[in-house]
């Protein structure tokens, strides 16, 4: 099999470009007009998704209502958990962690003895944690509005 080369440059060399490229203005956001409810009517919200030129077709798109809804405390039985499960999540474990330990490398005092093994905040944060010496409350919230606070000693 022979492969041939030409020798001829394909591409056209670049002319250089006189015009300046103009900047782009930046266009005001569209705002909703909120009917009595609180919320738009479907026809503005298609006006808004076709001006934003999605690539689309229109009847693919599903547009939600949406839903207002107030906060509303579900009330505590003894010390039970209601939502969620009896023991600190990974998320909100980190997420205690990660505050009390840049609390603890600005200077805070630590909330137990500071054991041997500890050689950084995160790991005295972590023993907080596990002995539950923190003052805090965790607060669970479902989508429809119901929230519980369930202090960190009622946790496993």
């Amino acid at each position: 099999m022979v492969v041939k080369h030409s020798s001829k440059k394909h591409a056209a060399p670049k002319k250089p470009s006189t015009a300046k490229a103009k900047p782009k203005k930046a266009s005001a956001p569209k705002t909703l007009k909120k009917n009595k409810k609180g919320a738009a009517s479907r026809k503005q919200v298609q006006e808004l998704i076709a001006s934003k030129k999605s690539s689309r077709p229109t009847d693919e798109v599903v547009i939600y209502p949406e839903f207002e809804y107030e906060l509303k405390e579900i009330a505590a039985q003894g010390s039970k958990v209601l939502i969620g499960p009896r023991w600190l999540t990974r998320f909100e474990r980190a997420r205690i962690t990660g505050s009390r330990s840049l609390q603890l490398s600005l200077g805070a005092p630590p909330l137990i003895k500071v054991p041997e093994q500890a050689k950084s905040s995160i790991m005295l944060a972590v023993a907080e944690i596990d002995h539950k010496a923190l003052p805090i409350s965790i607060r669970r919230i479902l989508p429809n509005g119901m929230y519980q606070d369930i202090p960190i000693d009622w946790m496993k």
